[in-house]
């Protein structure tokens, strides 16, 4: 079942067919993202443990945590959607239609394939849903996204290059912001859908059980990895959007 329609607000309203004229907004930015289908059942508790379904837009309830502020503890991933990333966001080069184009090349010479299951977990201190077993077509599908768009990227802002390089990078992590505005992809790059900020081990000891049982068993579900989610974001500090699903179109 596909999600409801969504127009990508970038500057100009994209109708299937025409080509966009003129240059996106400066600040506008997109990515390509896994997110969970529409009818998945990650889909509707993950986005409610955020806050909000990036599919539609709407703000979600979120549950109680004991002596906890969750929406500031999901304040950041809320912003994102629930995803993990492929392509990490950037601006564009080129117009929205040669992007889109890129990336719908890609979906379909990729085929369709199995995802492991997944689980909660604490990733340099912030909780998120992460594969259990490794898997090769997932990492392959991560290094495509980042090398097939990279010609609609334009070069990041020295303010942006600053802020990554801001905690320290490692000399290939560093080499692959130069190449690419980003330290964390190729063999760098971590599967991940982010659920917190970074937490205390106080914070972790109420969060990680309470989070584990409100998404119950849907993470762990068999689903195939079947297309890939565009997100787009209007402007800087804009909540993040689904605006395209790209079906995987290449023969197993």
């Amino acid at each position: 079942m596909a999600g409801p329609s969504r127009v990508a607000d970038i500057s100009h309203a994209v109708v299937p067919g025409v080509p966009m004229i003129g240059a996106p907004a400066p600040e506008a930015r997109l990515a390509l993202y896994w997110a969970p289908g529409y009818d998945d059942p990650l889909h509707r508790l993950g986005s409610a443990w955020l806050g909000r379904d990036a599919e539609s837009g709407a703000p979600m309830h979120q549950p109680v945590l004991p002596g906890l502020d969750i929406a500031e503890l999901t304040a950041d991933p809320r912003g994102y959607g629930l995803h993990a990333t492929l392509k990490p966001p950037f601006r564009l080069a080129v117009s929205w239609v040669e992007a889109v184009a890129a990336a719908e090349a890609l979906a379909a010479r990729t085929a369709p394939f199995a995802l492991p299951p997944l689980a909660v977990a604490d990733l340099d201190g912030f909780l998120a849903l992460r594969e259990t077993t490794p898997c090769p077509a997932l990492h392959a599908l991560a290094d495509a996204c980042v090398e097939a768009l990279d010609a609609c990227r334009a070069p990041p802002g020295e303010a942006e290059l600053a802020r990554r390089r801001r905690h320290g990078l490692t000399a290939r992590q560093e080499a692959l912001l130069t190449r690419f505005g980003y330290p964390h992809v190729l063999e760098e790059w971590r599967f991940h859908v982010t659920l917190t900020r970074r937490l205390s081990a106080a914070e972790k000891a109420v969060v990680l059980p309470a989070v584990t049982e409100f998404l119950g068993d849907a993470p762990a579900r068999p689903r195939l990895v079947s297309e890939l989610a565009l997100f787009t974001q209007a402007k800087a500090g804009a909540p993040f959007l689904i605006a395209e699903r790209l079906p995987l179109r290449g023969a197993a």
